[in-house]
């Protein structure tokens, strides 16, 4: 007897799938809304000292954090959290949240069983150029843009990244 599935079956190896920079970082899709048939989206993400997301809620999904190699500093609600290689964070919806990379570099899996927010990254992120951390922005982001886009997707930024501790 065969189970119906939503989507074909498929494999991704080490450096595949789509790649952007950003904000800073590096993330390639290893899952996205439209190749899990609008199950779940994941990313793996790598970002240099001091790269960090704003504190922001979701109104609509979970966010989850699996740390594959560094040290990130999580902030959520009123915690703040060390995170080192095997550490794993859940963010709830409505729960504020950020992050801050404390090592010299980190990577992570970033991803939500609630597809459809894997779209602000492309909405807002550039493709990457190569599978490098992205050369230094010319400037600040443009926090406007990323709060409308934010909104479009019910993601609400509620403070500054967060820093290094150092």
């Amino acid at each position: 007897m065969s189970i119906p599935t939503s989507t074909r079956p498929y494999h991704l190896t080490a450096g595949e799938g789509p790649a952007l920079w950003h904000l800073g970082s590096l993330a390639t899709f290893k899952a996205t809304s439209e190749t899990t048939g609008g199950q779940l989206w994941l990313q793996e993400v790598r970002g240099g000292h001091g790269y960090a997301a704003p504190m922001h809620r979701h109104s609509r999904e979970d966010e989850a954090f699996y740390v594959l190699e560094g040290e990130i500093v999580f902030h959520v609600g009123d915690e703040v959290l060390g995170a080192g290689a095997g550490s794993f964070l859940w963010a709830p919806r409505g729960v504020a949240h950020g992050f801050c990379v404390e090592s010299d570099e980190a990577r992570f899996l970033a991803f939500s069983g609630t597809a459809g927010l894997d779209r602000f990254f492309f909405d807002t992120g550039e493709p990457a150029g190569a599978l490098t951390l992205p050369p230094p922005a010319a400037g600040p982001p443009d926090i406007d843009a990323l709060v409308a886009a934010g909104a479009a997707y019910g993601v609400e930024l509620v403070g500054p990244p967060p820093t290094p501790r150092d």
